[in-house]
């Protein structure tokens, strides 16, 4: 491990408590970072502060000292009920973890108390209600005379009209690490091993399986796009990497996230398979490999995935799987995040495990069903990427793709309808006949089915009805989605354009990368245009 340090917290211009010295010291916190060194006396002397720096770089003692000092040395005493600071995150796992921080320091001070309050809906959910009502909801309830601070990986469109918002004549910060070069704004740790595999879609899941297995006596990080993805691969590794202890988390398991986060935490070697729900903030210790089934829907979040390793000043690596149509999403990266990825090798001894895989979903309708909803959830997240230009649906293979997720039958949905898919055989076998191996849950499924024949055979005909052919489920529109649809156009419309510009941006970087790859600009030309395009956004 190589210690990345700024000083000592006594060389700082304004003296720390003694209380949170000891602290720091009990915590073996002997030197700042140097994102705590730029932030603390600037927070301390009533200054609000916007800071980038890179993932695992001590941002939180960046802000919680500054917080508790600012409250120690108010001249009026808070009163009772009254909040002196409020810690927004935008996951649990993180409001968890800052609150065990806040808490080591508040040991010494008991005239302080906090309290940790998470929700547990849907993230999915929680984000749609913020793009109805915006982020300035949270702002509108909190008094004009405060300090605020924001800090983040990375600092994306959203973040910048948040600084706007809620920030007054803010210090900007960027903390380079050492050894980056100053012209550079690389986002991903120095320490950081950054790779990429190009796989078929067929081969995928076999590879990932041999690279967990090579690498059993690690602590590694899986992350899939989305909640079922976790469910079926998840159940699938705790099957094939044996003697492996293996955690699934995801944004739909609510309360029972906290105990597996705490417990993976512990554990000196493992398998953690999540969404990207683990992908912000999340300190776990000592992550050697950081491994990517598909990339995130978007490119900053791929950023925030692979700063689960390599955090204040450790070693680690990042791995992506990606398909050979996808490989020119490297460039993007690149070009786009500042994240330079390596081309890995090919993986050795690689054994075929979907048979395995096969077999599970034949002896257990639970396993068959998990499959099925994880390779319709995981075309639907294919849709909505953001990169459409490389991710297209249409360019998938769907055969291959059913053949690696093991399916035994592709499924019934519109995507696929007046599709032909001669390269997929599909198993010989009643897939209906298929029982689950909890004999409750079968029990409760045949009561079903007899109740369903039973109501069939006492139903009149029902009279014809115009058929209405159904959209694809990655395009379908719900009433409730077409309204919030409307209300977020009449706000653009009185508001800004910024949603727009946005998408125009994205889109004019992605046809700037095609043009660079079949070298119709050069690399200097693609900068200007890039350049360009960023200095008159500002």
């Amino acid at each position: 491990m190589e210690t990345v340090t700024e000083g000592k917290w006594d060389g700082l211009p304004v003296k720390l408590n003694d209380g949170i010295l000891q602290t720091l010291a009990e915590l073996n916190f002997t030197h700042m970072t140097p994102v705590q060194s730029a932030c603390i006396p600037l927070f301390m002397n009533n200054k609000d502060v916007a800071a980038e720096a890179v993932t695992g770089s001590g941002k939180t003692l960046a802000f919680v000292i500054p917080v508790l000092e600012i409250l120690l040395k108010r001249e009026q005493k808070l009163k009772k009920m009254q909040v002196g600071a409020l810690i927004v995150t935008p996951t649990r796992e993180l409001a968890i973890q800052i609150s065990e921080v806040v808490g080591g320091f508040l040991r010494r001070f008991p005239q302080f108390s906090q309290i940790l309050l998470i929700g547990g809906s849907n993230p999915a959910e929680d984000v749609e209600k913020l793009k109805t009502h915006g982020l300035n909801t949270i702002l509108g309830f909190l008094p004009k005379q405060r300090r605020t601070g924001l800090f983040s990986a990375t600092q994306t469109q959203e973040l910048e009209k948040l600084v706007r918002a809620g920030l007054r004549n803010p210090v900007r910060i960027t903390v380079k690490e050492k050894g980056v070069a100053a012209s550079s704004v690389q986002k991903t740790p120095a320490r950081l091993c950054n790779y990429y595999m190009v796989c078929r879609a067929e081969e995928k899941f076999n590879t990932m399986v041999a690279f967990l297995r090579q690498h059993k006596h690690e602590k590694q990080l899986v992350f899939f796009s989305t909640c079922a993805c976790v469910e079926y691969f998840g159940r699938a590794l705790e099957l094939l990497v044996k003697n492996v202890p293996v955690h699934c988390i995801h944004g739909k398991m609510k309360h029972k996230r906290n105990k597996i986060f705490s417990e993976f935490r512990k554990l000196k070697s493992g398998i953690l398979v999540c969404t990207d729900v683990m992908a912000r903030g999340i300190d776990i210790p000592e992550v050697n490999w950081v491994l990517q089934y598909d990339p995130p829907s978007n490119a900053s979040a791929f950023v925030h995935r692979c700063g689960r390793t390599a955090r204040i000043g450790h070693q680690g690596s990042a791995l992506v799987f990606l398909l050979p149509m996808e490989e020119s999403y490297v460039n993007f990266l690149s070009i786009n995040q500042k994240c330079p990825l390596q081309k890995m090798s090919p993986v050795k001894d690689v054994v075929d495990v979907l048979p395995k895989l096969k077999a599970a979903a034949l002896s257990d309708r639970a396993v068959y069903e998990r499959g099925m909803r994880a390779f319709v959830s995981h075309i639907q997240a294919y849709a909505k990427h953001e990169c459409s230009l490389i991710f297209r649906v249409k360019d998938l293979d769907f055969a291959a793709l059913a053949r690696g997720f093991a399916l035994l039958r592709m499924p019934r949905m519109p995507e696929l309808k007046g599709k032909t898919f001669p390269s997929f055989v599909e198993e010989a076998v009643d897939t209906d006949a298929i029982r689950y191996k909890d004999k409750n849950r079968e029990k409760q499924r045949q009561k079903q089915l007899a109740e369903q024949r039973d109501r069939e055979a006492t139903r009149p005909a029902p009279p014809r009805k115009s058929f209405v052919r159904n959209k694809a489920w990655s395009k379908q529109k719900s009433k409730k989605d077409r309204k919030r649809k409307m209300a977020a156009k009449r706000k653009q419309d009185e508001d800004s354009d910024v949603d727009e510009a946005d998408m125009n941006e994205l889109l004019n970087d992605t046809r700037l990368l095609k043009r660079l790859k079949k070298g119709k600009i050069s690399e200097e030309d693609f900068e200007k245009h890039l350049t360009a395009g960023a200095e008159e956004d500002v």
